[in-house]
């Protein structure tokens, strides 16, 4: 956690994985350029339980094992969410949170994104060639945390954003300042002279470690548990670690405090193992139960969609080259050469996309529908139904349903009955493929501690498309975005649309069918298994992080999210972080 050099005790990181190089996705020796390729660093990879709505299919999803987390290996994309998501964390906790001291609406948490992050503008010939825009004014950090625009776009990828404006898309010139509605250009989290990824693991370790004597990193162990000697009123617990060298367990004692930042997978195991969590699947593991607490593991969100396909029958009239160039052996060359140029140019100075389309519902979807979906929404809360579409495990537990049902309003209210909130994103780079997130999905999952091998990876259950809601969502988004087939752009670059068409789209159940055949469960977007909500609302922690009933305990990651944001998380992870720190110095000093 960056700038614990302000407090006089040691800060001791343990951590599963080791300290590697972490790839950037598009690095050397790769020569096939391909948008959904992981970086390199150590991952764990889950395959989810079935999902029954979706044909029975499993979720895949991976996160980072290595020093640093997920920022080692994930899609590099570095954006931020609307103004309207993070003002939704305050909503839904409203009101018991409303008097705390720490507040986490979009004008409390958007000084730490800029704190967090340090912007590196293009070079004036880059920002020519291909139109960059940006806000300086949305940025401002110091870290040794680094974003930057590539100074290398592929040949066709003008031909989307094109097509978006000739279908009246405003084009944005900022979208990390909190209005992310229409055609946003996203920086990557990549160093600007190097083109190396940066992560996590560079910038708030391997970066400062010499400058912090009393930053201690502990790698290859296993955190199992925290451990309450006495009572949970006096603490910190004492934390049972596992060495996963040669299996010795053995205990470390804290002197301030203990936190949690294991993701949205690992936390709310290591929470499992320790007694914490639903008494019933405590109970179901064999684990003595220390504290009940329903929402450990629960509120499972990601995103996730389907995608619309195309070809070109006919080559694409473009000047740049286009990723198939890198098969040619000259052109492969020349690419590892600006590689290692500095500052680098060329192919590998790319991740996974740095261009994206957020709108909102009301705008794809129009008022009458979107009109009927919020009736959908509200009524699921009147008539008392909401939780017919929660897991059996906390249905008959009324503090998890009226989170739930508090979320359900929030997000009728804050999100998708507004314009300037987006409902989708289409992130591209290159390619005959767009890919459609759902950014507010309404159906919740589980994180579950496997109870026979309790130090194996976590049971996940997504279940995808459990609220149908959902699929209503996903019609509305495939039928707008197949406007982009009508565009201009499109119709003179022959774009041949493939495997859906008029027939299909203009059919309920042959659409929502070919939703499910295309479906990606996972933008590996995991978060909120510890929720930031009242623990009437089925919370874990509250506004200053600390676990509920748990003296000495605190959660800064991912799983603290109480509703996903309209945006990839590395951004609003390490702005978590940031706030975090503030707020634990603060208690600390």
């Amino acid at each position: 956690m960056p700038r614990f050099s302000h407090i006089s005790e040691t800060v001791l990181v343990i951590e599963y994985g080791q300290i590697e190089y972490a790839p950037g996705i598009f690095d050397p020796p790769a020569t096939v350029w391909a948008g959904a390729q992981p970086g390199l660093a150590s991952t764990w990879l889950f395959s989810s339980l079935p999902n029954p709505e979706v044909k029975n299919k499993p979720a895949l999803v991976f996160a980072g094992k290595a020093v640093g987390g997920s920022s080692t290996s994930n899609g590099m994309f570095f954006d931020r969410g609307s103004r309207f998501d993070y003002d939704a964390w305050a909503d839904v906790g409203s009101p018991e949170f409303d008097s705390h001291h720490d507040k986490w609406s979009w004008k409390d948490i958007f000084p730490y994104f800029k704190k967090s992050v340090t912007f590196a503008e293009p070079p004036a010939s880059v920002v020519h060639k291909y139109g960059y825009t940006w806000d300086l004014a949305a940025f401002g950090g110091t870290t040794p945390i680094y974003s930057s625009f590539p100074p290398f776009l592929w040949g066709d990828h003008s031909l989307m954003r094109n097509a978006w404006e000739e279908l009246g898309v405003p084009v944005l010139k900022e979208c990390a300042g909190g209005d992310k509605a229409g055609l946003c250009w996203i920086p990557i989290s990549e160093h600007p002279i190097t083109a190396r990824r940066s992560h996590a693991g560079l910038g708030h370790y391997a970066d400062v470690n010499e400058t912090r004597p009393n930053y201690d990193l502990l790698v290859r162990h296993q955190v199992i548990r925290v451990a309450y000697p006495h009572d949970l009123k006096r603490g910190p617990p004492m934390v049972e670690v596992r060495s996963l060298a040669d299996n010795r367990i053995f205990n470390v004692t804290a002197k301030a405090e203990v936190i949690l930042s294991a993701g949205a997978f690992h936390t709310p195991t290591v929470l499992h193992r320790s007694g914490i969590g639903p008494a019933s699947v405590i109970r179901e593991a064999g684990i003595p139960l220390v504290l009940d607490l329903p929402g450990v593991g629960n509120n499972f969100q990601d995103h996730s969609g389907p995608s619309i396909t195309w070809n070109y029958t006919t080559p694409l009239n473009v000047t740049d080259p286009l990723p198939i160039a890198m098969l040619n052996a000259t052109f492969a060359a020349e690419a590892l050469e600006g590689f290692k140029s500095i500052p680098a140019r060329g192919p590998y100075t790319l991740s996974q996309s740095n261009s994206a389309l957020y709108l909102s519902l009301l705008t794809m979807a129009g008022a009458n529908a979107t009109k009927t979906i919020l009736h959908k929404i509200r009524t699921l809360i009147s008539s008392g139904t909401a939780s017919s579409f929660l897991p059996q495990s906390y249905r008959s537990d009324p503090t998890m349903i009226a989170g739930y049902e508090a979320q359900l309003s929030t997000l009728a209210r804050k999100i998708y009955s507004r314009c300037s909130a987006p409902s989708i994103e289409v992130p591209w780079a290159t390619g005959t493929a767009a890919r459609l997130f759902l950014l507010h999905p309404l159906s919740r999952g589980t994180v579950r501690l496997n109870s026979t091998h309790p130090l194996e990876q976590p049971i996940l259950d997504y279940r995808t498309g459990s609220n149908p809601i959902d699929f209503d969502i996903h019609l509305a988004h495939v039928r707008y975005l197949r406007r982009i087939f009508t565009t201009p752009t499109m119709i003179t670059a022959q774009a041949n649309e493939l495997a859906l068409g008029e027939a299909i789209a203009s059919d309920d159940a042959a659409l929502l069918n070919y939703v499910k055949d295309t479906m990606t469960f996972s933008f590996m977007h995991p978060c909120c298994t510890a929720a930031m909500l009242p623990l009437n609302k089925g919370g874990v922690v509250g506004p200053d992080l600390k676990v509920f009933g748990a003296e000495g305990l605190r959660v800064v990651d991912m799983s603290i999210l109480p509703l996903l944001p309209s945006s990839h998380l590395s951004a609003t992870a390490y702005a978590v972080g940031e706030k975090a720190a503030d707020i634990i110095i603060r208690a600390w000093s």
